[in-house]
C-alpha cells in the first residue's frame, strides 16, 4: 500500500524526501508555531528522550523569528531549552519544514512517507507507532482549490472516488480542511486527511515567498479502509491467512 501511495504521488509530479526520526522540540513544535505549554507537547501526547545530545540551531536568525513570532501571537517569552528538548517526531512536518528552510523554492511539490510516534493509548482505532505520508506545494498564485484538486486526483489513483471536503481547524493551517471520505460498511462520510495552507508565522520565519499547501494522514486509515478493517491493529496481526487473502498477494 505504501507503494502503491509513493507511486500515486510520483505520478502527480512530487518529489519524495526523507528525515529522521529524532526531532528536536524545535522542528516539531515551534517552527510550527505550536506554543509551548501546548497539551500536545505534553508527555503524555509525546515520546521524549533521555539522550545528552542537544541539537545545534546553527541559524541564529531563524530562531529569533520564531522566537518573535510566538511572542507576538502567543503573548509568553519563548524558551530555547523547551526547544532543544529531543523527541520521537509526533508527525512527518519537520521533515518537509526543514527541507523548505533549507532549498527555499520558489516552486515545488515535494511528500514524504515514514514512521511516526504518539504517546497514546492503542485502540481499535489508534497505534503507537504508525505510518504517514504528507506532502506540500508551493508556487506562484495558487489557492486552496489547487489543494482539493490535487486531494481528489490522488485519492482517484489509490481506487477512492466519493470524496467530501469539510472545513475544520487544525494550529499551523488557515484555512484549513479535513477529506471526507465515503465507507460503504458504515454508510456515512469518516474522516482520513487533513490539509490546508500554512500560516504566515510558519512560512515567514522560512523565508519562504510563496504560499505553502499542505496535506497528510496515516496510511493505516487508508489500509483499513481500502481491506474494510475495523481494528487498525489487525494490520500487525500477522494473520497469514488474510494477508494470502489480499489481491496484493495473490
Amino acid at each position: 500500500l505504501i507503494k502503491e501511495i509513493r507511486e500515486a504521488c510520483t505520478s502527480l509530479g512530487f518529489v519524495e524526501i526523507e528525515g529522521d526520526y529524532v526531532q528536536s522540540a524545535f522542528w516539531n513544535f515551534d517552527a510550527l508555531f505550536t506554543p509551548q505549554d501546548h497539551a500536545a507537547r505534553d508527555m503524555q501526547d509525546t515520546f521524549y528522550l533521555t539522550e545528552k545530545t542537544i541539537p545545534k540551531f546553527e541559524n541564529n536568525k531563524l530562531v529569533k523569528t520564531i522566537a518573535d513570532a510566538h511572542l507576538k501571537g502567543w503573548k509568553y517569552k519563548w524558551d530555547i531549552k523547551e526547544a532543544k528538548k529531543l523527541v520521537l517526531r509526533t508527525h512527518t512536518t519537520p521533515v518537509t519544514l526543514k527541507h523548505l528552510a533549507e532549498t527555499k523554492p520558489d516552486e515545488a511539490r515535494i511528500f514524504t512517507i515514514g514512521r511516526v510516534f504518539r504517546n497514546e493509548k492503542v485502540s481499535y482505532k489508534h497505534l503507537v507507532e504508525f505510518n504517514q505520508i504528507e506532502g506540500v506545494v508551493t508556487g506562484k498564485n495558487i489557492t486552496l482549490r489547487d489543494l482539493m484538486g490535487i486531494q481528489t486526483e490522488f485519492y482517484k489513483k489509490i481506487g477512492i472516488e466519493k470524496i467530501k471536503f469539510w472545513p475544520t481547524f487544525f494550529p499551523y493551517t488557515e484555512p484549513s480542511l479535513q477529506s471526507m471520505i465515503y465507507n460503504h460498511d458504515l454508510d456515512k462520510c469518516i474522516e482520513l486527511f487533513g490539509m490546508g495552507i500554512f500560516r504566515s508565522e510558519v512560512v515567514e520565519p522560512l523565508g519562504l515567498r510563496h504560499l505553502v499547501l499542505a496535506w497528510g494522514g496515516g496510511t493505516e486509515r487508508i489500509a483499513m479502509l481500502k481491506y474494510r478493517l475495523s481494528d487498525v491493529r489487525e494490520l500487525y496481526a500477522n494473520k497469514i491467512g488474510w494477508l494470502r487473502s489480499l489481491s496484493k498477494c495473490q
